[in-house]
């Protein structure tokens, strides 16, 4: 299998969680979630997309437009607007000076800008709110209601109109929300970001975040699962909040904590809880699959009803696999650094697709040994399902890529910048493709063709096929943490500093 790379430099560290920010096309027309709506797989339904673009020269390029300057997160589309975390590197309105997370709201005809999210940085310990990194998370839109973790820990609803239709309330403190601490709360208007109602993940849950608070939210139903982004400390050897849940369910219409894990997972975390849940129908019935920091991949059976005022549901689980069961259990930061025989951990998300799990897990990026896998998993499982449950396994480089499977492949990359095909049947592969570069983004597969960014600024276009067939390879203005969008016939690209609406003409 491939050989180890040197570990990314510890500033890079927001770009990995580009990885888990990044977003893939939903089903049909809008793309209001990251992946397929439940399922989260890669793969689009677009058609007529572009091969090939130019911004020299406007080729395929319908519009550009300025993001911060730090973007480590991919666009949601829905309702003809366009939501994009980034930071305030190239501030939109001046009454905000410095570091920032953001996200902002534009319109998807021209990419004008129409309203944003500002939230100060925690501030103090850079590892619990990383500088200059931004919002990675990627909101989830339904309705006129978008649903998003901010760089402090906070799930917030946002109204898809922002302040510009008024303050919609429950919450209504906006103006001392996007003021510094120790600052007079600002006045709001149009520009600024409506949030309905917040739920503070750290004072409320009790979690300790790591570098971002990062999830992508799923929702079902009455119901919001967001992972927690529950984490190591500033000495990537301690969980301060061993105690805290790594998954928690919130009631979409308030915010209230209704449900959350009781696996244990903190103590076994080795860096962070970065990984997004799905959902999938197996048997007739529905699960939640989460992968946890601990290097296992879980299902759980999805709440039916809310719990009483007051009360704290437990979640169910259905089965457990260890996606890495020689790994070390216990003291797991004793293998901190340790390149050959560290414990796993799961940051990609697990796609669900046709009564199987694929998930990437393995090794730290920073901190962890060289090796990952693509793991194939049988959903119909109850269980400890460690040693029953695997249909397949491939190795590879480390990776928090989340895979696209889709006419009998999953294609998929390590973060060395390989593109991975394998068959999705037996997990035999069929080939492989070396982009020279980082890679810290997820491959979107949309109209035939495999879409990849790397950290070098190069955006790849492949075939997808067993055979391996290069299309086209195109440099672009700055490096790319993200993950390609596609809605409504147009391909979006996000570098650090720009948002690219590509359109085959």
């Amino acid at each position: 299998m491939l050989t180890s790379t040197d570990r990314p430099r510890r500033l890079r560290v927001l770009g990995l969680l580009g990885v888990c920010t990044v977003a893939a096309a939903a089903m049909g027309a809008d793309q209001p979630q990251w992946g397929q709506w439940h399922s989260r797989n890669m793969v689009s339904a677009e058609k007529n997309l572009p091969e090939s673009f130019d911004p020299a020269t406007g080729k395929n390029v319908k519009w550009v437009a300025n993001l911060g300057s730090e973007t480590h997160a991919s666009p949601i589309i829905a309702g003809g607007k366009i939501l994009i975390g980034t930071n305030n590197g190239e501030p939109r309105d001046p009454r905000h000076k410095g570091d920032r997370g953001v996200v902002m709201c534009l319109d998807e005809k021209d990419g004008r800008f129409l309203w944003q999210l500002v939230v100060p940085k925690i501030g103090g310990d850079p590892y619990l709110d990383w500088p200059r990194g931004g919002i990675v998370s990627p909101p989830t839109v339904e309705g006129d209601r978008a649903y998003l973790v901010t760089n402090r820990g906070e799930v917030v609803c946002l109204d898809m109109n922002g302040m510009a239709n008024g303050n919609d309330g429950p919450y209504v403190d906006e103006g001392r929300h996007m003021a510094p601490r120790g600052e007079p709360a600002m006045e709001t208007g149009p520009m600024d970001a409506d949030i309905i109602w917040l739920y503070d993940l750290v004072s409320q849950a009790g979690i300790y975040p790591h570098d971002a608070g990062h999830s992508s939210v799923l929702v079902d139903g009455q119901f919001l699962y967001v992972n927690t982004s529950n984490g190591v400390d500033n000495t990537h050897r301690k969980i301060r909040k061993p105690d805290a849940p790594s998954l928690v369910v919130l009631d979409k219409k308030t915010g209230r904590l209704v449900a959350k894990d009781d696996e244990g997972i903190g103590p076994r975390i080795f860096h962070c809880t970065w990984s997004s849940p799905a959902m999938g129908r197996v048997n007739g019935r529905d699960l939640v699959f989460f992968g946890g920091g601990d290097g296992v991949c879980y299902a759980f059976e999805p709440l039916q009803s809310g719990a009483p005022e007051g009360e704290v549901l437990k979640l169910k689980r259905v089965w457990r696999f260890d996606c890495d069961p020689t790994a070390p259990k216990e003291n797991v930061h004793r293998w901190t650094g340790n390149r050959r025989e560290s414990p796993s951990n799961i940051m990609s998300m697990p796609v669900f697709d046709n009564g199987r799990v694929y998930v990437t897990a393995g090794g730290d990026m920073w901190w962890g040994k060289n090796t990952s896998w693509l793991k194939c998993i049988d959903a119909s499982k109850t269980g400890e399902i460690t040693t029953t449950g695997q249909i397949w396994s491939y190795e590879m480089k480390r990776s928090c890529s989340t895979p696209a499977v889709v006419g009998g492949l999953v294609i998929v990359a390590d973060s060395s910048g390989v593109i991975h095909c394998v068959d999705a049947e037996t997990g035999r592969p069929y080939w492989t493709h070396d982009t020279d570069a980082e890679t810290w983004g997820s491959t979107l597969v949309a109209d035939g063709k495999v879409y990849l960014g790397t950290r070098r600024g190069k955006f790849w276009v492949l075939a997808a096929s067993k055979e391996k067939r290069l299309l086209s390879s195109i440099e672009l203005d700055s490096a790319i943490s993200s993950t390609p969008t596609a809605a409504n016939g147009v391909l979006y690209v996000s570098t650090m500093a720009r948002l690219y609406a590509l359109e085959r003409k």
